[in-house]
């Protein structure tokens, strides 16, 4: 056998042998170049872009359009020599995504659209799609790790934190399972946001000095009370002012005759009524509001900014408070029912009766802080070390044990 003969069968066995990623090129600097340093690790990729949206009505069109996303990601993996295609979703985006947000709306609860389009779309629908193509992996442009450990000769795959604390985007992964990391891969995990845009300019991409994205999840920049008014049709009530010494704050110290009585006591919604405060102005619709919310209220005339402190569907009211150090904006502990109640890792699922110390978040960027993990019967009560402000139904927790998420829920 001659040596070019040999080499050349190397060759097409190592071919064989590579294995093939379909990274979701966004037309954001974060993806592409996830795709750059895959191709420079050797794998074979294919880049896909998503269109889950194409109603611009409700988008400003000037942010974030998808088409010009699309352009960016199609000259980034010509830039790059990777085949390149689009794949619209737009209609499983609007039975999974979208009439879920308008569902959760309308029920007074606030959803976040980015951790669920992660679930069901980037990492469920999307990732069946990459593996028809004959991915052995689906990477994304996100800000965290995935990690290994061996238990009980099984390998279990980690959630870690991305090591930029700044950009960490662990949170919006929250309700991966198993099956989804398994398959999943983040190549710029280890690195930092500047840089990401310094790779992307040495490889001359034209996404190096691209503006991240803000607004929903592949819709971009949008109008929500435009958007929700799709469906969540004006409905004219009013806004009151609950006073800082009301009732509510004022009680003398509790006794409880059980733990579980104590959370439930800290995990409490609040019932106010029209009667506990002062009417200050009126609204378009209790459900276009949220928990902390401060613009769009139009109450002028307060020495400190009003923030809602509740919201009332049922009866149109939205309950505000002045200051963001209001005491209806503060709790220590929530609820998350059994049935919103996701652990990331299963083989650290509690058990009714125990308790277990992390670190948790209720919203992205939030800092850390420590709390208490309850299980009872019905769910799974996380007590806080320390007050939380807005603390808002349908949003997500995440718990950590050090810089591993470990499990989440929908606040209930």
């Amino acid at each position: 056998m001659t040596a070019e003969v040999y080499l050349e069968r190397s060759r097409k066995a190592k071919l064989k042998m590579k294995k093939r990623v379909i990274v979701g090129l966004s037309g954001g600097v974060d993806s592409s170049v996830a795709a750059y340093l895959l191709k420079e690790q050797g794998y074979e990729v294919i880049g896909l872009f998503m269109k889950n949206w194409h109603d611009d009505s409700v988008t400003i069109s000037d942010e974030c359009p998808w088409l010009d996303d699309s352009n960016d990601a199609m000259l980034v993996a010509e830039k790059l020599g990777i085949p390149f295609q689009t794949v619209d979703l737009s209609e499983q985006y609007k039975e999974r995504i979208v009439d879920y947000m308008f569902n959760e709306y309308e029920k007074g609860r606030t959803p976040n659209p980015d951790v669920l389009c992660n679930r069901e779309i980037k990492f469920d629908v999307f990732m069946k799609i990459a593996l028809d193509l004959g991915a052995d992996y689906v990477a994304t442009g996100h800000y965290c790790r995935k990690g290994v450990v061996e238990k009980d000769g099984e390998e279990i795959f980690q959630l870690l934190a991305g090591q930029d604390n700044n950009k960490d985007q662990s949170y919006f992964l929250c309700q991966l399972s198993q099956e989804q990391l398994a398959k999943a891969l983040f190549p710029i995990g280890e690195l930092q946001k500047p840089e990401v845009r310094e790779i992307a300019a040495k490889a001359d991409l034209i996404t190096a000095d691209k503006k991240d994205s803000q607004g929903l999840c592949f819709i971009g920049k949008v109008r929500l009370p435009d958007f929700l008014q799709q469906q969540l049709k004006p409905k004219e009530g009013v806004i009151v002012e609950i006073p800082k010494n009301n009732e509510h704050y004022n009680e003398a110290p509790k006794s409880f005759s059980s733990k579980i009585e104590e959370l439930e006591y800290l995990s409490r919604k609040a019932k106010y009524t029209v009667a506990d405060g002062e009417i200050v102005g009126k609204h378009q619709g209790a459900h276009y509001f949220t928990k902390g919310q401060r613009k769009g209220l139009s109450v002028g005339g307060k020495v400190e900014p009003l923030f809602v402190i509740d919201t009332d569907v049922k009866e149109n009211v939205i309950y505000t408070g002045q200051g963001k150090g209001h005491p209806g904006l503060y709790k220590k502990a929530l609820f998350v029912s059994n049935d919103e109640l996701h652990w990331v890792r299963p083989d650290l699922t509690l058990k009714t009766g125990e308790t277990l110390s992390v670190l948790a978040r209720i919203r992205y960027r939030q800092p850390l802080d420590n709390a208490t993990l309850h299980k009872v019967e019905s769910g799974l009560y996380v007590e806080f070390e320390n007050f939380q402000s807005a603390i808002t139904e349908g949003q997500f927790v995440a718990w950590y044990l050090k810089d591993e998420l470990v499990g989440s829920g929908v606040i209930s």
